[in-house]
C-alpha cells in the first residue's frame, strides 16, 4: 500500500492526531455511539480515484450496501472457521473458559465501535491504515498495515488448510498423476491434491470488487454456518454420538491457547472500515456491529457446548474430523464446511490485494488484467504456504494471539486515545480502555508463546 509522506488531510502536520484540529471529536465514544455522516471533503474525493477505491474496495456501483447486505458481509466476516476450532478451545481451557468467549466478544464489539469512531473523525480516512496514519502519522500507517496485511494473508492460508482437512476425510485415498506418458509422472495425493483443488476454484471470486456483489456470495457462508451447528446436534441426538463427555471446569494451562483462539473468532477488524464504507448510510454500522456480534456468540456458545460435550478432551482442531463416517450428518457438515471458506476468503485477500494494486500500478488501460494476475499470485502464494504449514489449530491459536489481539484489541484502543485524547474521554472510558489492553497484551504474550511452542513440536 502507498505511504504518504504527510498526515492525512484534518490530521495535524506532525501526525500527532490532536483531537482540538480534527473534526468530529467532540464528544466522547461512551457517550454517543451514533454519529452524523461526515461531509466528503471534495478535494479528498478527486485525489481519492483509483488509489482510493483499490485500499477500500471503492464504492459499489449501486451507491453503496444496504444495511441487510452489510450485515451478511460482517457476519460472514465473523462467523468462520472459528466456529469449527471453538470446541477445541473450550477442551483447553475447561467449562469456565466459556465467561472468556463472552468477555472477548464485548470487547471485540466495543473496540469496533472504537474504529468506527475514528473513521468519523476525519474524510480522510479510508482504511485501517489510515486510521493509524491519523493518530501516529507514516509509523502508525506501517504498524497497522502490518498487522492487518498479515492476520488476512494466514486467515487465508488456515482456510485452505481447512478445506484440504474436510476434503480428504470425505474422499480419503484421492490421488491424481501428472506427466506424459512413458515420462516422469508426478503423483499429488489426498490433503494436497484438495488444497490445490480448492484454491482453483476460489481463485474466481478474488477478482470481484463490490461488497454489494460480494454480500451474495457471504449470504451462502453465513446459512452455511448455521447448518454446521444442526449438523453437529444431529449426529449427537440421531446418529449415537450422545452428550457423553463431562469435560474439566478449568485448564488453566491451556488458557491462553483458548483465549487465542477465542479471539481468532471475532478477528473481522481489519475489513471493519472497509464494510463501514461500503454502506449507503454509515451512522448505522454500529447496529451492524451489534447485530452481527450477537448472533454470532450465539453461534459459537451453541457449537462449543455441543462439541464439548459429545468429544470432551478427545475433540480435535476442527470437530468435524470427530464426526463419524458414512453418516449422513457428517456428511452434510463437512459440505456445508466448505462452503464458509469459499464464501469468506475473498473477503480476506481483497484488502491484501488492493494493498498491493495501489502500491504498484498506475491507471491504466491495462489495470484489469494485472489485478487479477496479482491476486492469483496472492492465491498461489497460499497455497504454498498451506502445504508447508499443516496445523490448523495451532496456526489459528497463534494468528487469534498475536495478529487479531494486535487488530482487534490493542490497536484499536491506542489508536483511538491518541487521536481524540485522553483528556476528552471520560475517567470510566479511559479505565475500560486501559483494562482491554492488559488483557490484550497477556492474551499476545501468553498464546503466542503457547502457539509457537505447539508448532516447533509438531515440527
Amino acid at each position: 500500500m502507498a505511504i504518504s509522506e504527510a498526515a492525512p488531510r484534518g490530521a495535524p502536520a506532525d501526525g500527532g492526531g490532536s483531537a482540538s484540529s480534527l473534526p468530529g471529536l467532540e464528544h466522547p465514544l461512551l457517550h454517543a455511539y451514533d454519529y452524523e455522516p461526515r461531509k466528503e471533503d471534495p478535494d479528498a474525493a478527486a485525489a481519492g480515484d483509483d488509489d482510493r477505491e483499490a485500499q477500500s474496495f471503492g464504492p459499489d456501483p449501486g451507491g453503496g450496501a444496504s444495511f441487510v447486505r452489510t450485515c451478511f458481509n460482517g457476519l460472514n466476516a465473523l462467523s468462520g472457521v472459528g466456529l469449527l476450532s471453538i470446541p477445541y478451545a473450550l477442551s483447553e481451557g475447561g467449562w469456565l473458559s466459556l465467561a472468556l468467549l463472552l468477555v472477548v466478544a464485548a470487547v471485540c464489539c466495543y473496540t469496533g465501535l472504537l474504529l468506527q469512531r475514528c473513521m468519523a473523525a476525519s474524510p480522510a480516512v479510508r482504511g485501517y491504515p489510515e486510521i493509524g496514519e491519523l493518530a501516529f502519522g507514516r509509523g502508525g500507517r506501517l504498524v497497522a498495515s502490518a498487522f492487518l496485511y498479515a492476520e488476512l494473508y494466514l486467515v487465508a492460508i488456515g482456510f485452505l488448510i481447512l478445506e484440504g482437512d474436510n476434503l480428504d476425510k470425505l474422499f480419503p485415498g484421492t490421488s491424481l498423476s501428472l506427466g506424459p506418458r512413458g515420462g516422469a509422472v508426478v503423483t499429488v495425493s489426498g490433503r494436497q491434491l484438495f488444497v490445490v483443488l480448492v484454491a482453483l476454484v476460489i481463485l474466481p471470486t478474488t477478482w470481484l470488487r463490490s461488497l454489494g456483489v460480494l454480500a451474495y456470495v457471504s449470504a451462502s457462508g453465513v446459512l452455511a454456518s448455521a447448518v454446521v451447528v444442526v449438523c453437529v446436534l444431529w449426529a449427537a441426538v440421531a446418529d449415537g454420538v450422545g452428550f457423553t463427555a463431562r469435560g474439566r471446569m478449568l485448564k488453566v494451562s491451556g488458557l491462553p491457547t483458548a483465549l487465542g483462539l477465542y479471539t481468532f473468532c471475532y478477528c473481522g477488524h481489519a475489513i471493519f472500515p472497509t464494510l463501514c464504507n461500503s454502506m449507503k448510510e454509515k451512522k448505522k454500522f454500529s447496529r451492524v456491529l451489534v447485530i452481527c456480534f450477537a448472533a454470532c456468540t450465539l453461534n459459537y456458545g451453541s457449537m462449543a457446548i455441543l462439541g464439548y460435550l459429545m468429544y470432551g478432551d478427545d475433540v480435535k482442531s476442527q470437530v468435524t474430523l470427530n464426526l463419524p463416517e458414512g453418516k449422513l450428518s457428517s456428511k452434510l457438515a463437512i459440505y456445508t464446511t466448505l462452503v464458509n471458506p469459499f464464501s469468506k476468503y475473498a473477503l480476506m485477500v481483497t484488502p491484501l490485494a488492493a494493498a498491493v494494486e495501489e502500491r504498484l500500478l498506475a491507471a491504466g488501460n491495462k489495470r484489469r488484467s494485472v489485478s487479477i494476475l496479482i491476486r492469483t499470485l496472492i492465491v498461489a502464494s497460499t497455497v504454498v504456504v498451506a502445504l508447508a504449514v499443516p496445523f490448523f489449530g495451532h496456526l489459528m491459536a497463534l494468528v487469534g494471539s498475536l495478529l487479531s489481539v494486535m487488530a482487534s484489541m490493542l490497536l484499536p484502543c491506542v489508536f483511538y486515545l491518541k487521536i481524540f485524547g485522553v483528556a476528552r474521554c471520560g475517567r470510566a472510558e479511559v479505565a475500560l480502555i486501559a483494562a482491554i489492553i492488559a488483557l490484550g497484551s497477556l492474551v499476545a504474550a501468553t498464546g503466542t508463546y503457547s502457539s509457537l511452542k505447539k508448532i516447533v513440536h509438531e515440527f
